[in-house]
């Protein structure tokens, strides 16, 4: 199985796909494309991509892309409890939150573009991005004081699941552009910039050189 990512610091999808492969417990192999380079800004280096997009999947010749329907390809192979709660109240909330993060906030995401080499400690977010980091809060708020304060696990749902998968760019935009959220919130934060594969990912983007950074905003300071 091989999943094609783009570059790492800018790619919030890619670490969707990646985190997503590594919760199936399956083996595979990662290909990077350099996002940072005039190759992808002319399109050239999208040519393979059915979508023209990353994160791509390849598993024995079938290919799947978007991080969400990568998701559920892995669940069925690697198996669904490893993707979303077991119990049906849990898993009904964890698939709205996932499926409104994958088609919602977009004063978030185009505001606050993932840039893992820098950080905006003086970045003032607008009315509409701080309406979707209060509606994230109160996503999150809800899930660990329902289903996830009474396990040792600091997760969204207790284990690391798919819903952790869909939110894990938000929590680098939290911490890295100094956004404002509740006491809750912020121990989530925490808890994702300790997991092991977030703390992989974060390394590998320190290491990239950045050639075209067309996405990042102007200023900052180095991550």
């Amino acid at each position: 199985m091989k999943i094609v990512i783009g570059t790492r610091t800018l790619s919030s999808w890619s670490l969707r796909g990646w985190l997503a492969a590594k919760l199936s417990g399956l083996p595979f192999h990662t290909e990077c494309i350099e996002m940072d380079s005039p190759a992808w800004q002319d399109g050239s280096a999208k040519r393979e991509l059915p979508s023209g997009k990353v994160p791509y999947l390849v598993d024995g010749g079938v290919p799947v892309w978007d991080s969400m329907a990568m998701i559920l390809w892995l669940a069925d192979k690697g198996g669904h409890d490893r993707f979303w709660p077991r119990e049906l109240p849990a898993r009904g909330l964890a698939y709205a939150m996932a499926a409104e993060m994958h088609s919602g906030f977009a004063p978030l995401r185009s505001g606050c573009p993932m840039q893992l080499q820098k950080r905006y400690p003086d970045f003032v977010a607008s009315e509409a991005i701080l309406a979707d980091v209060r509606r994230i809060d109160a996503l999150w708020s809800e899930a660990r004081d329902r289903f996830g304060s009474d396990t040792d696990l600091p997760y969204l749902f207790g284990p690391f699941s798919a819903a952790d998968v869909m939110f894990a760019p938000v929590v680098y935009r939290i911490d890295h552009y100094h956004l404002p959220v509740s006491a809750t919130a912020r121990a989530y934060v925490d808890a994702m910039l300790a997991h092991p594969w977030l703390r992989e990912w974060q390394a590998e983007a320190r290491r990239e050189v950045l050639r075209y950074d067309a996405y990042a905003l102007p200023g900052g300071v180095a991550a």
